[in-house]
């Protein structure tokens, strides 16, 4: 399986709801489309997106797969901050049937999932608020290959 992970995009500090309601900034918004333009282009678009219910996580997945021409995501509570690497892997274990898969959601969980799969240290990842990484996993195998790790300002289609 293809396995995209695209961290959510620039939010903003503080939301009076708390953590889970914080809301994109325009900036983010952008880096989700820029993403999703990228991805379309390659020519190997995810056949399913899934993300983390938090409101910046979602924004991000609608506005890359609006961009991408995807159909809209599939809200996944185990992508919520706090995701163990373990079980993501055994959750995507349940999506086999797709060749490509897109997880949108948070850090440091991305790159504790990055490090998982090809065997590095977390901190010598570094995910950044609109990043885009590509690997290849086989769930439930713990092994994958990181094949890119793209910061926002390398996901820029103009």
């Amino acid at each position: 399986m293809d396995l995209y992970l695209l961290r959510h995009g620039k939010a903003e500090d503080r939301n009076p709801e708390g953590d889970t309601a914080r809301e994109l900034l325009e900036k983010g918004r952008e880096q989700a489309r820029k993403a999703g333009r990228l991805v379309r282009s390659l020519g190997k678009p995810p056949e399913i997106v899934l993300t983390s219910p938090y409101t910046r996580a979602l924004q991000t997945a609608e506005e890359f797969c609006a961009a991408a021409g995807l159909p809209g995501p599939v809200i996944q509570g185990w992508l919520g901050i706090g995701m163990d690497p373990e079980s993501a892997v055994k959750e995507l274990s349940g999506y086999t049937e797709f060749r490509r898969v897109c997880l949108v959601g948070h850090e440091p969980s991305f790159s504790e999932l990055v490090a998982f799969l090809i065997g590095a240290q977390a901190r010598s990842i570094d995910f950044k608020k609109g990043a885009l990484a590509g690997l290849q996993i086989n769930p439930p195998s713990r092994h994958g290959t990181l094949c890119f790790l793209l910061p926002p300002k390398w996901v820029d289609d103009e």
